[in-house]
């Protein structure tokens, strides 16, 4: 999805391609669900596009894509048959030991190759070592594009090696026209609502959707606006999201959080400010830990609840 949020970055990736040497590291950072992954595969297709070597319109031989694999056998199976699959929580080092074994080989097509990792962010501790050793000495004609929602997690020297690109938010009438194409059968007022709800994330606005974010979102505005001293909302807010809620719920709700302070920070009181901003940095913590931690759901979002009560805008004091 190419939107206003990416024009710097395109304009930046198409004046590195046609400049005289092509750094051999770049970094999408940007917020997730915006579009860096789509970038990433369209981007890597410019580079490895040449003349006079005919280009296929599928999947491409020189172009890697390193994500999360199915959690086990049965949810490859899932895969397999299109249907919904659990992933593993981690990038592991054997999927990068298994692309440096490809990178011995010449590309196959062109002089090129791309190596795309998505996201980044969630390589084991052992398999950002390893990326690390061919990002200090790059194979002739490698280029690698990591995928990033949270700079902060890749260790320090992958970051100071690569050239960094910023994606933006998208508008709400972008997200509004992306959920019209992706999820055309919704209801308009409620593809509006999860517009409006994500943050200028479309692929946030299409989770909300479809993992019915609706009432756990009323819910988060609520401890917001009212607070929770009674723990009822909070209480509320575990039944919204299920005894056993898939892990992606889970993180879709993380997602959601974060958005929904984010928002209030906006429109908020300075004197509000100092407890949204903790909150919030608590959220995004909680978010960092999310992917790779066995979080009880119900712990996770009784936590959650907790930081939106802590951000809450302050009762007026009884008189009487």
């Amino acid at each position: 999805m190419r939107h206003s949020g990416h024009d710097e970055p395109w304009r930046a990736w198409h004046a590195a391609l046609s400049g005289p040497r092509m750094h051999h590291a770049w970094m999408l950072a940007g917020k997730r669900g915006i579009g860096k992954l789509d970038f990433a595969l369209a981007a890597a297709r410019e580079l490895v596009a040449e003349d006079g070597f005919p280009q296929p319109k599928g999947d491409h031989p020189d172009i890697l894509l390193l994500e999360h694999l199915p959690a086990n056998a049965e949810e490859e199976k899932k895969k397999a048959e299109g249907k919904e699959w659990q992933p593993k929580r981690n990038i592991s080092i054997d999927q990068i030991r298994e692309m440096q074994h490809r990178l011995v080989t010449r590309p196959t097509l062109g002089n090129r190759r791309a190596v795309i990792i998505s996201p980044a962010d969630d390589l084991e501790k052992g398999g950002a070592n390893a990326l690390l050793k061919s990002l200090e000495e790059p194979p002739q004609g490698t280029f690698f594009l990591l995928v990033t929602h949270r700079p902060g997690r890749l260790l320090p020297t992958i970051r100071s090696r690569c050239r960094v690109l910023r994606f933006g938010e998208a508008r709400a009438d972008e997200v509004e026209a992306y959920l019209a194409r992706e999820a055309p059968t919704a209801d308009p007022a409620e593809r509006a609502l999860a517009a409006s709800a994500a943050g200028g994330s479309p692929g946030a606005a299409l989770e909300f959707l479809s993992h019915d974010l609706a009432p756990l979102h009323l819910l988060m505005q609520r401890i917001l606006a009212e607070g929770d001293e009674s723990f009822v909302l909070r209480g509320e807010l575990a039944n919204a999201i299920g005894q056993r809620p898939a892990r992606e719920r889970q993180l879709a709700a993380i997602e959601l959080a974060r958005a929904v302070i984010a928002q209030e920070m906006r429109r908020a009181s300075l004197a509000r400010i100092p407890a949204i901003v903790s909150a919030h940095g608590d959220i995004n913590r909680l978010a960092a830990q999310a992917p790779t931690y066995n979080f009880d759901p119900a712990l996770l979002v009784m936590e959650i609840g907790s930081l939106l009560a802590s951000a809450a805008q302050p009762r007026e004091p009884a008189h009487g």
